[in-house]
């Protein structure tokens, strides 16, 4: 069961983590160098703060970041490909619980998955363009995990549950998140304009729909023809 579960988890997280470079290379990755552009060009005044010291707020002359092409490809690429494995890790632990009959179920594993790791927790904190004002980094993260375990939760009961009050209980798990709010910064603002930044969200959503999708069906082919194997 390990080694059927690991075989799964390495070939689609694979395949998938290739299938969201590709589409994030073509249509995510312009929209952040786009937005680079107007962080890069702002004045030098709005990036410094009240109190702080020069020492303090410079960033490290020795900091490494991947330059444009084939290093910004590979780094995104090396991301990609632990991020989908751990989470081919998790469906297809969850199938050795509950087997997909079809392999077209699959699919509806990843919009789950989608559902719990992106769509709930974006629709508090959107994906962000470089130079938007963000929240403390603590308290964004504390809400994301939460929401993400919240809807996780909800949506099992919501699917699985046979008593109402059960199901009830699921659907009040997707609400409460969103009724607590998520953590929102002091002022919003923006360096990119509002047309590149929902431009951004638009894509993000949706290649992050199609990586879920892919890696949901190919999770569930896999696991059945392993198990005919």
């Amino acid at each position: 069961m390990i080694k059927r579960i690991a075989r799964t988890a390495g070939f689609s997280g694979l395949l998938a983590a290739l299938l969201l470079t590709l589409l994030q290379s073509f249509w995510v990755a312009p929209l952040i160098l786009q937005a680079e552009t107007y962080e890069n060009s702002a004045p030098t005044e709005q990036h410094e703060h009240a109190g702080e010291s020069a020492t303090g707020h410079e960033h490290g002359a020795e900091a490494w970041s991947p330059e444009d092409g084939w290093q910004r490809v590979l780094s995104t690429t090396g991301g990609n490909l632990v991020v989908a494995v751990g989470f081919a890790l998790i469906l297809a632990a969850l199938y050795s619980l509950r087997e997909p009959g079809r392999v077209s179920t699959g699919a509806l594993w990843g919009l789950g998955g989608f559902a719990v790791f992106c769509l709930a927790p974006t629709l508090g904190l959107p994906p962000e363009l470089p130079g938007t004002a963000a929240a403390d980094l603590g308290q964004r993260q504390t809400w994301w995990i939460g929401t993400a375990a919240a809807t996780a939760v909800g949506l099992a009961l919501l699917v699985f549950a046979r008593h109402w009050l059960l199901k009830v209980l699921g659907a009040a798990l997707l609400v409460v998140p969103h009724l607590i709010g998520a953590p929102q910064p002091l002022v919003h603002e923006s360096l990119a304009p509002e047309a590149l930044e929902a431009q951004f969200k638009v894509a993000s959503w949706l290649t992050n729909a199609a990586f879920w999708v892919a890696l949901g069906l190919l999770s569930a082919w896999l696991y059945r023809r392993s198990a005919q194997a």
